[in-house]
């Protein structure tokens, strides 16, 4: 083959490109302006392909904060802003009756940039490469369309040494420079269209002085010869990466792909030898002396990727990417119902997930700081951000919860807030505001900011198609702002804004509460001893296992569970250990990100175990609550949502100490002329009875639906009308077609095993507490019997 003839002109400016081009490049695809000269940002990355988005973005780098303690927010903003630090008060829907308790003066545009992209930075070493080496990976493209680096040192326009790289035209291309300026006859193609998106395939390239050889799956795919007395190297300055290129000395080119097994020789392979590379799967590390480098990725976890090589040139991923993905030697279709473990499984093999719109952590400087008065109000705060934008007032929100001062009396009521949840549903932090005071956000998010930035959440995949396993907690988070809605007509909401109505009653009903998140319970699970009620709100979806076991431990000494939220305790989730990465892998039920043909995907890399559903992985939520989800309707649609029907007027919970007024049938659980809020919707929970008698196939081979647990009562039943629409499963997690209009169930719980469970079983409870008179007194009730006082 002709080194120098041009059969594809876009590829060969694929490398070619001059700084200025690629920025040009960049621009189209990722709308990015380079911001040379001011450093925007504290990120401690090395230099990164920088992103600007426009508009005014920003977040908290704390999800809570004790009274008395500083918060710290970094904003990024290309227009002109006023901030303020407010609880949100009384009205659910007027921020006018807020309590403000800062005002910052008015601070003028200061752009901070993002920096997407995750790969693995190894670092520099000696320019000359030898006359004989070779460069191995495996390779699982996402995107087999795109140019990325797999192992690179080599930086555009100036420094072209060295580079295996994913071309554009679906194939694979080397390029050995002398590292200066491109030189097109140093680029050598691999024949088009053979990268297959989501098969692994082993990618070799060989160097013998002049011999230039590029394998494919263990087969030679083009064979070259460099010019004569051709020298081969890069600068010292530029880094071996893995997974990227550079750019005018930023890393770029990023892979949306998985890796395994990347290894440097000093010598070039045999293709007897490449054969064998290919047919080893990935599993064996390179070994012997001319071994250059040779990573492995069998970590699973952290930043760090080890060097196997006596050389130990270690590296370090940038912007996370994801572990835990297996390697090309495994089957990922493991058995849903088995006691699969990958630490037992030989021939799982490694890999490392990379992403081009990876991004966890904006690496934000701090743009304000605001010391909470000690005697500040346990709650839902928000920094209130006004600015104009095309000619209208706007409003951006940044959520953060304020638990009691340290040294304070503890409140008999713990509120959680389901932060995880919020954060599951965060699809597009770098969003467009609205300018009118609600917003609706979808399971993907909302409308995208120009140029399109990192939009991904646990129901929305990544831009190549990656199912989502992680999502960071240092990024702006607009999904959890006090006005966001979910289904525009109905006025409806299931995240912050679902939430508040509880908070409200309480605080106008003169109960004494405090609130704080799930990160603060998976940090200390042991804070809810100090509470005579724990009140589990809104849309609790997402527990790790030490929120889970702090409960049971709380039940277990006798605590007092009121359940105000639907879908509860449903999927597994984990924390990175600085908990500022939140990890879910969705499988066998809606909203997966990962199919059941790559189910051994499903274990998480912060702890190495099962994710998935609570109750597959050991920790089925009935076991606290009682009760499980049977599916969702349309949260757009008024005629989907119902009351509750009461079931045992004649329980204490409706007579003692005051009277509810209710009769057997009586509906309860909606504002008081029967429209909205009604209580049932859009996710609603029952008992293991209801959804054993709901089921309309065989269980799976060797499983069953558990029993009732005992000492439960149903009080009232709820009312969905599925006839009009929804969705609805069995213990399963398998379609059903109900025939009559169950909704969720009201119980009330004497566990055998200790403490006490009142469970509304639906999101929508919360909202019709805020408007029904009788549910406020049965509310009264539950907290009078659960040892609560009015103050």
């Amino acid at each position: 083959m002709n080194p120098s003839k041009d059969r594809h002109p876009t590829r060969r400016r694929f490398l070619q490109t001059t700084a200025t081009g690629l920025a040009t490049a960049s621009a189209i695809d990722w709308q990015v302006l380079s911001l040379a000269g001011a450093e925007l940002s504290q990120d401690t990355r090395p230099a990164h392909r920088e992103m600007r988005v426009t508009g005014v973005h920003a977040y908290a780098l704390e999800e809570s904060v004790a009274a008395g303690e500083t918060i710290h927010f970094c904003v990024s903003a290309t227009v002109p802003y006023r901030m303020s630090v407010c609880r949100l008060g009384l009205e659910v829907d007027d921020p006018r009756g807020d309590e403000v308790l800062h005002e910052f003066p008015i601070r003028e545009p200061e752009l901070q940039a993002i920096h997407p992209g995750s790969y693995v930075h190894v670092g520099g070493e000696p320019g000359e490469w030898g006359e004989a080496f070779s460069l191995e990976c495996w390779l699982r493209p996402w995107n087999g369309m795109a140019r990325a680096g797999l192992i690179t040192r080599y930086d555009a326009p100036d420094a072209c040494g060295v580079g295996l790289f994913q071309n554009e035209l679906g194939g694979v291309s080397l390029y050995l420079g002398e590292g200066g300026g491109f030189q097109p006859e140093r680029l050598f193609d691999g024949p088009d269209g053979r990268l297959e998106k989501g098969r692994w395939h082993h990618v070799m390239a060989t160097r013998e002085r002049r011999d230039v050889a590029l394998y494919l799956d263990g087969g030679e795919v083009g064979a070259w010869k460099l010019p004569e007395g051709a020298r081969v190297g890069a600068p010292a300055g530029v880094p071996l990466r893995l997974g990227a290129a550079g750019v005018s000395g930023r890393a770029d080119d990023f892979l949306d792909g998985d890796l395994a097994m990347a290894v440097v020789y000093g010598r070039a392979l045999p293709a007897t030898a490449v054969r064998r590379r290919f047919e080893d799967r990935g599993l064996t590390p390179a070994r012997g002396h001319d071994v250059a480098g040779c990573w492995t990725f069998s970590e699973e976890r952290g930043a760090r990727v080890a060097d196997a090589s006596r050389h130990r040139r270690h590296g370090t991923i940038i912007n996370h990417a994801t572990w835990m993905i297996g390697g090309p030697s495994f089957d990922a279709a493991v058995p849903r119902f088995d006691d699969y473990e990958p630490s037992r499984d030989a021939g799982r093999g490694h890999g490392l997930r990379l992403a081009s719109d990876d991004l966890y952590d904006c690496g934000w400087r701090v743009t304000h700081s605001y010391r909470l008065p000690g005697t500040a109000r346990s709650g839902l705060y928000v920094a209130r951000l006004r600015f104009e934008w095309e000619g209208e007032t706007h409003l951006q929100h940044v959520t953060f919860i304020v638990r009691r001062a340290r040294r304070a009396r503890p409140a008999p009521i713990l509120v959680l807030a389901a932060t995880n949840t919020w954060r599951a549903y965060s699809g597009t932090p770098f969003g467009r505001t609205s300018a009118g005071l609600k917003q609706v956000f979808g399971t993907g998010g909302t409308t995208n900011s120009p140029g399109d930035p990192p939009a991904f959440n646990f129901y929305r995949a990544r831009a190549a198609g990656q199912g989502t396993y992680q999502v960071g907690l240092r990024m702006p988070w607009p999904a959890a702002g006090p006005y966001v809605l979910y289904g525009g007509p109905t006025d409806y909401s299931h995240l912050m804004r679902a939430e508040r109505f509880a908070q409200v009653w309480l605080e106008r009903a003169g109960y004494r509460f405090e609130v704080v998140t799930d990160l603060d319970l998976h940090r200390d699970p042991g804070r809810l001893g100090d509470h005579e009620v724990v009140l589990i709100n809104g849309h609790s979806e997402y527990w790790s296992e030490p929120m889970y076991d702090g409960l049971d431990r709380y039940l277990g000494r006798g605590g007092n569970v009121i359940c105000l939220s639907g879908n509860s305790l449903f999927w597994r989730v984990s924390f990175n250990e600085e908990g500022t990465v939140l990890e879910c892998r969705k499988v066998d039920a809606p909203g997966d990100q990962l199919p059941a043909s790559r189910r051994g995907e499903c274990w998480h890399s912060q702890d190495g175990r099962r994710g998935g559903l609570l109750r597959e992985c050991g920790s089925p939520g009935w076991r606290l609550i009682g009760l499980e989800t049977l599916g969702w309707n349309n949260q757009g649609d008024p005629r989907q949502f119902g009351p509750y029907h009461v079931g045992r007027a004649d329980h204490f919970l409706f007579r003692e100490p005051e009277e509810v007024g209710v009769m057997e049938g009586e509906a309860i659980g909606q504002a008081p002329d029967g429209g909205l809020p009604r209580a049932n919707g859009h996710e609603i929970d029952v008992r293991l009875s209801t959804l054993a008698a709901l089921q309309e196939q065989p269980s799976p081979e060797g499983q069953a639906v558990p029993g009732d647990p005992e000492g439960m009562v149903r009080l009232a039943n709820g009312v969905i009308p599925w006839k009009i629409g929804g969705a609805a499963f069995d213990y399963f997690f398998r379609p059903i077609k109900p025939a009559n209009d169950q909704g969720g169930e009201m119980i009330y719980w004497e566990r055998p095993e200790g403490g006490r469970v009142f469970n509304a079983g639906s999101i929508g409870s919360g909202w019709a507490l805020h408007a029904d008179p009788k549910f406020q007194a049965l509310m009264r009730n539950v907290l009078h019997h659960f040892g609560v006082r009015r103050e």
